[in-house]
C-alpha cells in the first residue's frame, strides 16, 4: 500500500516538478550533439558510431524494469535509480571524450551509453505513472503535457549546448552526468503519489490551460532563438538572457500551486479517491464527515452505464460477504474486463493489446525512420544545411504531443475513442510519405511539419489509451512494453530497409566503386523513394488496424465516459 499525500496542491506541485524531470529524461536525444566527438576523438568509424546509436535507442526505449519498479517502489526510488544510471553512464563517456582516461574499450562505451540513456526510461516512467494516477480524470491532458515537454527537451539541451557550453561535447557530457542527476534529486521529493480530486474541479481546466500555454510559449521561444542564433550569432549577454527566460518558462507550471497557496479556496465540493492507488470503489468527501465514503456511481446510474459489463446479482452484497466469511460461499475469481485493472499477463492475451501495439508500431515506426534519416533526406533533396529542418520537426513533434492530448481529451468525453486520432494522423502520414517520395519543389518543409505533428500524436494517444483499457495498477509495465515498438521499428525500417536502399543507390551513383572514397553520399529522390512507398504501405495497414480497434473499444468509452465525464469502473473481487 502506497501512502498518498493529501491536499489539493500536492498534485500540481508534482506536475510542475515532473516538467523538469521530463526535460531531464530527454537526455537520450542529445546523441547527435556529441556523436561527432566520439568519432573524431576516439577514432571510431561510421559502422562503430552507428552501433553506438543502436545502444542509444535500446537504452532509451527498453523500460520493462522501470515499469515493474513503478508498481513495487515509490517514485523517489525509481528517480534515484535513473539518476545513478545517468551519472555512471554519461560519466564513463565523459572520461573517454575528455581523455581523462585513455583507451577505454569500445564494448565498455557501448554498455555505458546504453545504461546512460536507459535513465530516460526510469525518469520518464516515474513521472508519467505518478501523474497519471494523481490526475485520473484528465489522463489525456496530463500525458500530452508531459510528452510535450519531453519533445521540447532536445531543444532545451541544444540551447544549453550552443549558448552556455559553446558547442563543447565534453562539457555537455559532464552536464548530463552531473546536472541531470542533481535536477532529479532536487525534484524527487515533490514527485509523489497524491490523493487526486475525484470531482470535476472547476479550476483544473484553467490550470491545465495555463501549463499548456506555457509550454507553447517555451516551444516558440526555443524555435525562434535557434533560428536567430543560426542566422545571426548572438552576443554572450543575449545568450545568457535567453537562458534565463527559458528557465523562467520552465518554472511557469509551479505558479499554479503558488497561486493556490496565496488564494486559498474552499474545496468542499471536490472529492478525493480512496487511499489505494488504482482502486476506485469509493470516494471520500473532503467536506463534512471525512470518515464517510460514498460510491462514485449511484446504484441506478451504475446499472444503466455498466449493465453490459457487470452482472447484477439478486443476492445482496452484504449477505454474500457474510456467507463467504462463514465458508458457505466461495467467490469465483474472474478475469478483469476492459476498463478495469489488468495484470500484464492478463493484458497480453487480449486482442486489443496487440492491435494497439501494431497500430503504434506502424505510426511511430514509420515516423522514427524519417527522423533518424532526416538529415540525409534533406541533403538528398538539395538542402545543404538541415538544422532548420531538424528544428521544424522537433517543434511540430511537440505540437503533436501536446495537441493530441488536448484534442483527444475533449472528444473522448463525447465517447469517441482516443485511437480515432491515430487513425486520422496515420492517413495523413500516408499522404505525407507520398509527398516525400514525389520530391516536388517546396513540399519538403511542409511534409516535415505534417509528419512531426502526426508522429507526436501517436505518443500522446497511446499512453492514456493504455490506462483506460487496462487500468492504472500496472500501467507502467504495459505502456513500456508497447513502447518497444519504437526501437523494433527503428531497427527494421531505418537500420535495414532505409540503410540498404540508400547504400545501393549511392553505389549506383558512384559506379559501384565505393573503395575510392571514404564518404558515401546519395543525391536525388531515388535515395529514399522506395522507402517512402513502403512506409506509406505500413501506415495504410496501421490505419486499417486502428479502425478495427476503434470499433472494438467504442463500448469501453461509452461506459467510461457516460454522461460526459470520466467514470471509474466498478472493481471486481479477484
Amino acid at each position: 500500500m502506497v501512502t498518498l499525500k493529501a491536499g489539493s496542491r500536492p498534485p500540481w506541485v508534482g506536475l510542475g516538478a515532473a516538467v523538469w524531470v521530463q526535460i531531464a529524461a530527454g537526455n537520450a536525444y542529445n546523441f547527435p550533439l556529441y556523436s561527432h566527438s566520439l568519432k573524431s576523438v576516439l577514432g571510431f568509424n561510421q559502422h562503430q558510431l552507428t552501433m553506438l546509436g543502436v545502444a542509444n535507442d535500446i537504452g532509451e526505449n527498453v523500460g520493462l524494469l522501470p515499469g515493474l519498479a513503478s508498481n513495487k517502489f515509490p517514485p523517489w526510488l525509481v528517480l534515484f535509480i535513473g539518476s545513478l544510471a545517468c551519472f555512471f553512464g554519461y560519466g564513463v563517456l565523459w572520461l573517454a571524450v575528455s581523455r581523462t582516461v585513455e583507451s577505454l574499450p569500445y564494448w565498455l562505451l557501448w554498455i555505458a551509453l546504453c545504461v546512460a540513456t536507459n535513465s530516460s526510461a526510469w525518469l520518464g516512467t516515474a513521472v508519467l505513472v505518478t501523474n497519471m494516477r494523481n490526475f485520473p480524470l484528465s489522463r489525456g491532458t496530463v500525458a500530452g503535457i508531459l510528452k510535450g515537454y519531453g519533445g521540447l527537451s532536445a531543444a532545451v539541451f541544444t540551447e544549453i549546448y550552443n549558448m552556455l557550453l559553446h558547442n563543447s561535447s565534453s562539457k555537455l557530457l559532464l552536464v548530463l552526468a552531473v546536472g541531470v542527476p542533481v535536477v532529479c534529486l532536487a525534484m524527487m521529493y515533490f514527485v509523489r503519489p497524491c490523493t487526486p480530486a475525484s470531482g470535476e474541479d472547476s479550476a483544473a481546466p484553467s490550470h491545465f490551460l495555463f501549463t499548456q500555454a506555457a509550454s507553447v510559449v517555451l516551444g516558440f521561444f526555443l524555435l525562434t532563438t535557434t533560428i536567430v542564433d543560426h542566422m545571426i550569432p548572438l552576443s554572450a549577454s543575449i545568450s545568457y538572457a535567453s537562458l534565463f527566460i527559458m528557465i523562467i518558462l520552465l518554472m511557469a507550471p509551479l505558479a499554479i500551486p503558488v497561486k493556490m497557496t496565496i488564494c486559498r479556496k474552499r474545496t468542499s465540493e471536490s472529492g478525493i479517491l480512496d487511499q489505494s492507488v488504482g482502486s476506485s470503489d469509493s470516494v471520500v468527501r473532503a467536506g463534512g464527515d471525512a470518515d464517510k465514503s460514498e460510491p462514485l456511481l449511484d446504484p441506478s446510474s451504475s446499472t444503466t452505464d455498466l449493465g453490459s459489463f457487470h452482472d447484477n446479482d439478486d443476492v445482496s452484497e452484504v449477505a454474500l460477504l457474510l456467507a463467504e466469511g462463514e465458508g458457505a460461499v466461495r467467490r469465483k475469481k474472474r478475469r478483469p474486463k476492459r476498463g478495469e485493472d489488468f495484470k500484464f499477463t492478463e493484458a497480453v492475451v487480449k486482442a486489443d493489446f496487440w492491435l494497439l501495439f501494431l497500430v503504434y508500431f506502424a505510426g511511430v515506426g514509420s515516423g522514427v525512420t524519417v527522423l533518424n534519416n532526416l538529415a540525409q533526406i534533406g541533403i538528398a533533396q538539395g538542402v545543404h544545411d538541415t538544422t532548420i529542418l531538424l528544428s521544424l520537426f522537433s517543434f511540430c513533434n511537440f505540437v503533436g504531443r501536446l495537441g493530441g492530448g488536448v484534442v483527444s481529451e475533449h472528444f473522448v468525453r463525447k465517447t469517441i475513442p482516443r485511437t480515432i486520432w491515430m487513425t486520422c494522423t496515420q492517413v495523413i502520414m500516408i499522404i505525407t510519405y507520398l509527398l516525400f517520395a514525389s520530391s516536388i519543389d517546396g513540399t519538403l518543409y511542409a511534409a516535415t511539419a505534417l509528419l512531426g505533428i502526426c508522429y507526436g500524436v501517436q505518443f500522446s494517444i497511446m499512453i492514456p489509451t493504455v490506462s483506460e483499457l487496462f487500468g492504472l495498477e500496472h500501467f507502467g509495465l504495459i505502456s513500456n512494453f508497447l513502447a518497444l515498438g519504437n526501437p523494433l521499428a527503428a531497427f527494421l525500417f531505418s537500420g535495414l530497409l532505409a540503410g540498404y536502399i540508400y547504400d545501393n543507390e549511392a553505389a549506383k551513383q558512384q559506379g559501384f566503386n565505393l573503395l575510392t572514397s571514404n564518404v558515401v553520399s546519395c543525391l536525388g529522390p531515388n535515395c529514399f523513394r522506395i522507402t517512402f512507398f513502403v512506409l506509406a504501405g505500413v501506415c495504410c495497414v496501421g490505419s486499417i488496424l486502428s479502425i478495427i480497434l476503434n470499433i472494438r473499444i467504442r463500448p469501453v468509452y461509452q461506459m467510461l465516459y457516460a454522461g460526459g465525464s470520466f467514470r471509474l469502473p466498478q472493481t471486481s473481487n479477484k
